[in-house]
């Protein structure tokens, strides 16, 4: 198993970054890839996890050990699988989801793309309490800018990659598009600042 990767990030997109180490590139899954834009084309420690499964070998990073374990105490619960688990830590708000678990907050813990009511009592049921030792604290990271273009449903590049990103997380096209016109508004000035504001509208609907 893998506890973490040194190397160049030399790739970046709405479902993973590239880090190439010894001439080898590791193809790694995170929660919000554009945050890593700050580190393009610098050397960069990435928390890594690996899961096995028959038709996949696949490595997901955290900027922090902290987000590792977070990430390993989600994919415990049942009906949590690796997606769903980025999804929950994209929102970057962990303190808040720690506090909706021991709050017993099931409304807020299901605005998650993949989690129903059931996926999130048994959330509370297995976490509540447990979390404290993950070391979670904090305001939400700042947002980095990226330089990245995908497509062109909006004139912002950067506001399109936003919403290719949403949609790598698991949110739905309906739910992104509920969102997508008041996001539109904001004119921000990078892909991350514009997922991480969606991913607070999200959460709010």
């Amino acid at each position: 198993m893998y506890e973490y990767i040194k190397g160049m990030i030399t790739y970046i997109s709405p479902y993973y970054v590239v880090i190439e180490t010894q001439g080898v590139g590791y193809q790694i899954a995170v929660a919000n890839p554009f945050a890593y834009s700050k580190y393009q084309e610098q050397q960069v420690k990435i928390y890594v996890y690996q899961v096995v499964r028959e038709d996949a070998h696949t490595l997901y990073g955290f900027e922090i050990l902290e987000e590792k374990q977070l990430f390993m105490k989600l994919i415990s619960v049942s009906g949590i699988g690796p997606k769903s688990a980025l999804a929950i830590m994209a929102s970057a708000d962990h303190a808040g989801l720690i506090q909706a678990i021991d709050a017993t907050n099931v409304s807020y813990l299901t605005k998650f793309p993949g989690v129903g009511k059931k996926t999130a009592q048994q959330l509370i049921l297995d976490l509540k309490g447990k979390l404290g030792e993950v070391g979670i604290t904090g305001e939400p990271k700042e947002a980095m800018g990226t330089q990245l273009a995908l497509h062109a449903e909006y004139e912002d590049v950067a506001l399109n990659e936003a919403l290719e990103a949403l949609s790598a997380l698991g949110y739905s096209e309906r739910e992104i598009k509920k969102i997508s016109k008041e996001l539109a508004k904001e004119q921000l000035e990078s892909t991350d600042a514009y997922l991480r504001h969606g991913l607070k509208l999200l959460m709010k609907k």
